[in-house]
């Protein structure tokens, strides 16, 4: 069995945790391929050292002096090295940085170091071969990802590799110019990773013992997600849980590869499973529940619009000439509504009225802001019934007026509507109904 490991920045933070993500992979003897992320927080005053390289290289760039800069956070790095009793050094590596960035040869390459700086360490302290990702994660001229150039290189790379550590959140072009990942940083490399060794599980370890059935900003203590299917975490992501990014999952996912996220500080935790597809039954009726606000609708009102051929693509394509995207649209006989996000909405209110009214005549329109959209998620609602009863039942009990609710033809997620005043209130009556008292 192969399994890819791949470990944040507050499991990475110091030495201390350096040693506890350790224990973890000499643990389990099918932990091979290791990418860390660049040192996190140590306690919550404290700087990432990702944000120290950004404002050292910024100041380089201004002409400003950055050695006393870049010896703060060389001393990030030695710390960790004198704590895990190693007798790597730095020195060399640090020449190359300083002197680069005096060349200014580019953010994207200072932000990159500390991937690299980390995974030099983590190298020496597993005793693992250390493969720099510029020479394995490819990017074309234009600065796209090369995912076919990628997976030969990696894969030639790590067959020949018993046990290795990856640098995540980087890349380069063919001419070795660095290139970071704009989104899902370390995730995405991990990811990559675990595609071309063709492993069995990729790990990836953070600072949660997994996902969290709903934001424990609103919701006291919630219970963990034992299993997700990957369609249950896109619906979740979607609308705001603070989740793994598509980026990240796209390449295990298309080869089958689960993705395990688990807890460096409670390695004993199972943590979270994201799969293809499961036969296990869920714990509760719901996956999750997740939401946003910021939204707006727009209520639109027409005697015998029903009968009216293309009324709905004519609105619609107002919407598309404003560059305006739309969220949902649940509609009636004689009514449509469309809601979208309010920020994009207000700036071009006005000319949006008066599209809609050139293109269909309505009788009337009504707007409505400040107002927020939750989503129920999760695939044991398919085989319960009355879930839609028991999502008005709570919000009726907290004395919430459901403004919207909306249905996917998966049976996979609804959608329910309230104004931004009510949106935590909703969320956690939604929460104790499906999960503390399960009625």
């Amino acid at each position: 069995m192969k399994k890819v490991v791949k470990f944040g920045g507050s499991s990475l933070a110091s030495a201390e945790q350096f040693m506890k993500v350790g224990s973890i992979i000499r643990a389990d003897k099918s932990r091979k391929y290791v990418v860390p992320s660049a040192p996190g927080k140590r306690s919550s005053g404290d700087t990432k050292v990702t944000d120290m390289l950004y404002s050292c290289y910024g100041a380089a760039i201004r002409e400003k002096k950055f050695k006393e800069q870049l010896d703060a956070i060389k001393a990030r790095y030695q710390e960790i090295i004198d704590g895990l009793e190693l007798t790597i050094s730095l020195d060399g590596e640090f020449d190359v940085i300083c002197e680069n960035f005096g060349k200014k040869i580019g953010r994207d390459y200072a932000a990159s170091r500390g991937e690299y700086l980390n995974g030099k360490i983590m190298a020496a302290y597993l005793g693992f071969e250390f493969i720099d990702a510029a020479e394995v994660i490819r990017f074309r001229k234009d600065g796209s990802f090369d995912e076919a150039t990628t997976n030969t290189l990696l894969s030639t790379r790590l067959e020949a590799s018993e046990g290795a550590v990856i640098p995540g959140f980087y890349g380069a072009k063919e001419d070795g110019t660095v290139v970071t990942f704009s989104r899902g940083g370390s995730d995405v490399t991990g990811s990559l990773v675990a595609l071309a060794a063709g492993a069995d599980l990729y790990e990836n370890w953070t600072d949660v013992s997994g996902f969290l059935i709903a934001d424990p900003r609103i919701v006291k203590n919630p219970k963990s997600i034992e299993t997700i299917t990957y369609k249950e975490l896109r619906e979740l992501s979607y609308m705001g849980a603070s989740v793994l990014h598509e980026d990240a999952i796209f390449p295990v996912r298309k080869a089958g590869i689960p993705i395990n996220i688990r807890n460096t500080n409670a390695p004993e935790n199972k943590g979270t499973l994201i799969v293809e597809g499961t036969c296990r039954q869920p714990k509760y009726t719901i996956t999750g529940i997740a939401g946003t606000d910021g939204f707006a609708s727009i209520t639109i009102e027409k005697a015998m619009m029903n009968s009216e051929i293309g009324f709905c693509r004519k609105v619609l394509e107002v919407f598309e000439k404003n560059d305006i995207s739309i969220e949902h649209m649940p509609s009636g006989i004689d009514t449509m509504t469309i809601f979208v996000h309010k920020d994009e909405f207000e700036e071009k209110e006005q000319q949006v009225l008066a599209g809609i009214h050139k293109a269909v005549q309505p009788d009337h329109i009504e707007l409505e802001s400040d107002l927020a959209l939750i989503a129920i998620v999760g695939r044991g609602m398919r085989a319960t019934r009355g879930t839609a009863g028991r999502i008005f039942s709570a919000l009726a009990h907290a004395h919430i007026n459901v403004k919207m609710i909306d249905q996917g033809s998966s049976e996979l997620n609804i959608i329910v509507g309230v104004r931004h005043d009510d949106f935590k209130s909703a969320i956690r009556a939604l929460y104790d109904i499906f999960v503390v008292t399960q009625i």
